[in-house]
């Protein structure tokens, strides 16, 4: 489930002189560091790295291991991970890098910073103008309780360059909601997508009286770094019929 966590500290990503020892505790941040050549020493299980040493998950990170791998970083992510565990991280004196991307145009910088503390040059991104809005869409991200994408979030904004407003507009980032109070806000469409909540056909019974669905690929919608440009052109023709 998507939580929200806020870390007051500044980051401590001073320049590496030799290619960092690695951890990463965010699955964008580790799929975006292998694009680079930067093969971490650990990430967590939601990674999807086999051959990567696993430190368990992003919010019941192995505490003890990462401080016996001894590595030069970990990178945490605000919403990813928890403030108890970054504090606990850098009271052992270990040097963690932390980020927030709650919007496309904030992806760039927080993509550079990272790529300064890790040594590398991180790619130009540039999607073009966004797209009018011309869509209002429900986007469930739990159930039980049901939970809804708000914004600011970085998927928020990805959808709205693409023409797409997410609903509730106005109530946070991840909302909980019931699907009688999201059919009065008359969504055009639900995009279902396949994480954090992998939503399936055995759904449709609940959500087709709210609004046409359309399922979408969750690590597209909500995994940011390099992969982004090839998931935005991705979620572009996938929903390009879409209201």
């Amino acid at each position: 489930m998507v939580t929200t966590n806020q870390f007051d500290a500044p980051n401590q990503d001073n320049l590496l002189t030799m290619a960092p020892r690695v951890i990463s505790l965010v699955p964008s941040v580790t799929e975006t560091l292998l694009s680079w050549n930067v093969t971490p020493l650990a990430c967590t299980r939601f990674c999807e790295q086999a051959s990567i040493q696993s430190v368990g998950g992003t919010k019941d990170p192995k505490l003890e291991t990462i401080i016996q791998l001894a590595p030069d970083l970990v990178v945490m992510e605000r919403e990813e991970n928890l403030r108890e565990h970054y504090e606990e991280l850098t009271a052992e004196g270990i040097r963690v890098h932390v980020m927030h991307v709650d919007s496309l145009a904030g992806l760039s910088s927080e993509l550079k910073s990272l790529a300064t503390a890790v040594g590398v040059t991180p790619q130009v991104m540039n999607f073009g103008e966004a797209a009018a809005l011309r869509v209002r869409a429900f986007v469930p991200i739990w159930r039980k309780p049901w939970m809804a994408l708000g914004r600011p979030t970085y998927a928020a904004s990805l959808l709205a360059h693409l023409g797409i407003m997410v609903v509730p507009f106005d109530e946070g980032p991840y909302p909980t909601v019931t699907l009688e109070s999201v059919k009065t806000l008359r969504p055009d469409v639900i995009l279902a997508p396949t994480e954090p909540y992998k939503f399936t056909k055995r759904q449709l019974p609940e959500l087709e009286p709210v609004a046409p669905v359309r399922f979408i690929d969750g690590q597209d919608l909500f995994w940011w770094g390099t992969r982004t440009p090839e998931a935005f052109e991705r979620l572009t023709a996938a929903l390009a019929d879409v209201g």
